[in-house]
């Protein structure tokens, strides 16, 4: 049975997914350009599969995949929604699309978010080593995927 640090990594890192996910979706259907449109589609598709492999984990180690109620969950989610709300915003105000710039500044305040999920989450005692493995992977795609945002929005 794991420990109750490692379970809660865990089911942080399946809410950060869950809700980057419905971060990029929500960025996508912002944005008129169709090359950062596909990308972040892309994005959201990533971290649907993210999540699903952690689900995958967790379900093998004996954690429930409910919706996690820690602190740091409870700070992921409300940090996504105001990125969220804050593009949404923009939006009204921009004539019903946020300026891509703007939708992406909040993608790589989110993805700057979720390194640093990944990274607490990285230096948890006892986490298994092939969960280690796959959080270890999933951080570098994040920051691959940061660096492709910003490369984006330099390119806009």
């Amino acid at each position: 049975m794991t420990n109750e640090k490692v379970s809660r990594a865990l089911a942080d890192l399946l809410t950060l997914n869950h809700t980057s996910q419905e971060g990029y979706e929500t960025a996508a259907e912002q944005v008129s350009d169709a090359r950062v449109k596909s990308q972040l589609s892309q994005f959201a598709q990533q971290r649907a599969q993210f999540a699903s492999t952690l689900e995958g984990y967790g379900s093998r180690l004996g954690i429930a995949a409910e919706k996690p109620s820690t602190v740091e969950a409870v700070a992921t989610e409300a940090a996504a929604a105001v990125h969220r709300g804050w593009i949404n915003l923009k939006s009204l105000v921009t004539g019903g699309q946020a300026t891509t710039d703007a939708v992406l500044e909040a993608c790589e305040t989110g993805e700057a978010t979720a390194l640093k999920a990944y990274e607490t989450a990285l230096g948890v005692e006892g986490l298994p080593q092939d969960l280690k493995s796959v959080l270890t992977q999933q951080h570098g795609q994040i920051l691959q995927a940061k660096n492709q945002v910003t490369a984006l929005k330099s390119g806009s």
